[in-house]
């Protein structure tokens, strides 16, 4: 039997053809497996990028500006982006008006100690669109070599990436950027890519997937020309990785590794910002203009409606559990819908404006408004059921990052017009 050497480029092909069919919480860094533990935060919503953590996490129910508190660290600038949790750091966006630059910051995890910040723009600043807007709303994500970050500017959206050290690999342009409200979509990871999202009423809106290692663009599918802010969410699906996006009157799945739109209905509205959560048979979708909607969509591509209501979930990302549909809407109210059918089963005021999302861990919910009042209640479908309720600050709209057995959260103090951001690491004595 005469065996035939490969040929480099069919070796090239299939080392190529491995990785892209390496799990999405797995990255191969030098001819190594590196996975993303456990007790990590990776990206916008946690592991499995539906904003549950793993249920075995005890993180303290009660908190204040001195009780458990492990660590607290003033931040430069302002943002609404969510800190992640990778190894032994701690990575956040932010932005310095006074200088002009848009960074990524660094922190130990254990201590709060800032390790680094590295610029990623200075200058470019757009200042204008919703008051409640920063240009440092997105969150980061990382594949555990990497961290990836997106940001608004000079008129144009642009992906970075960085080493954990803090040094600039690549910058990609992925489109022009009318701004309109802001700009808040956060990468997602996977395979060998990364996946973004950049609509705008521009006319050049666009989700594209770009080569973790090189930024170089792999495929691109144009948007269109409406303003829309939700970030990529890919959700495992009737045994399928798919990538969903609502907005621009339009509810997309494609296929992550390649672009090619799955299926594509009307439906949902013109503007939306919630990430998309299923229960595995439907995909939620929620807008607040020009309507407010909620509506659950069978996620076969047959377009059927299995139910929706008029709820304004508008900025929350809502979260699915023991087959119910767990939310907070904008104007302070937590709501509990059957999954299948959209029956109400309670509703209770909580107070205040929400604009970050709840965070489920075990059987608690935390959610937190924007004048940093978190409110900590039962992910039970029969009856609502208040835990408790914490302060910190007094403006807070990024969403509390939740692992390890410690909550991560971004506040913001201002007082007599002076405003100081800041991250708690919040954790039980001891622990």
């Amino acid at each position: 039997m005469i065996r035939r050497p490969f040929s480099k480029s069919l070796i090239v092909l299939c080392l190529f053809a491995c990785l892209c069919l390496l799990p999405p919480t797995t990255v191969r860094a030098d001819d190594e497996l590196v996975a993303i533990a456990p007790a990590d935060w990776p990206w916008w919503r946690g592991p499995n990028r539906n904003g549950i953590a793993a249920a075995d996490q005890k993180p303290p129910l009660t908190w204040s500006e001195t009780e458990n508190v492990v660590w607290k660290v003033p931040v430069p600038g302002k943002g609404h982006g969510s800190a992640i949790v990778v190894g032994e750091h701690v990575y956040l966006q932010t932005a310095e008006q006074d200088r002009d630059a848009q960074s990524v910051v660094c922190f130990d995890r254990a201590t709060g100690k800032k390790l680094w910040q590295t610029d990623v723009h200075t200058g470019g600043f757009d200042v204008k669109g919703n008051e409640k807007s920063t240009l440092a709303n997105s969150t980061p994500a990382c594949d555990g070599e990497r961290v990836y970050v997106n940001f608004l500017n000079n008129g144009a959206i642009y992906t970075t990436a960085l080493t954990r050290a803090g040094k600039k690999v690549w910058q990609e342009k992925i489109t022009d950027y009318v701004l309109h409200q802001g700009f808040s979509s956060s990468p997602a990871l996977y395979g060998a890519l990364v996946i973004v999202t950049a609509d705008n009423k521009g006319g050049m809106g666009a989700i594209a997937g770009l080569e973790r290692a090189t930024g170089k663009p792999v495929w691109k599918q144009m948007r269109p020309k409406l303003p829309n802010y939700p970030s990529p969410i890919i959700l495992k699906i009737a045994g399928k990785d798919q990538v969903f996006v609502s907005g621009c009157n339009l509810v997309t799945s494609l296929e992550p590794l390649t672009g090619k739109i799955l299926w594509e209905i009307k439906g949902s509205t013109e503007e939306c910002v919630t990430s998309t959560v299923t229960d595995g048979t439907h995909i939620y979708t929620t807008g607040g203009y020009p309507k407010n909607h909620l509506a659950a969509v069978k996620a076969d591509g047959s377009g059927q409606v299995a139910w929706e209501n008029g709820s304004r979930v508008y900025v929350p990302s809502m979260l699915v559990s023991r087959g119910c549909l767990f939310a907070t809407l904008d104007a302070g109210v937590a709501m509990c819908w059957k999954s299948d059918t959209g029956e109400e089963k309670w509703k209770n005021r909580l107070g205040g404006t929400f604009s970050s999302s709840p965070v489920l861990v075990g059987e608690h919910i935390f959610a937190t408004n924007e004048e940093g009042k978190t409110f900590v209640f039962k992910a039970d479908p029969t009856a609502f059921e208040l835990v408790g309720e914490n302060q910190l600050g007094n403006i807070a709209f990024a969403t509390p990052t939740i692992c390890g057995g410690r909550i991560y959260h971004r506040v913001a103090t201002q007082t007599e017009g002076q405003r100081q951001e800041w991250l708690y690491c919040l954790g039980k004595k001891g622990e």
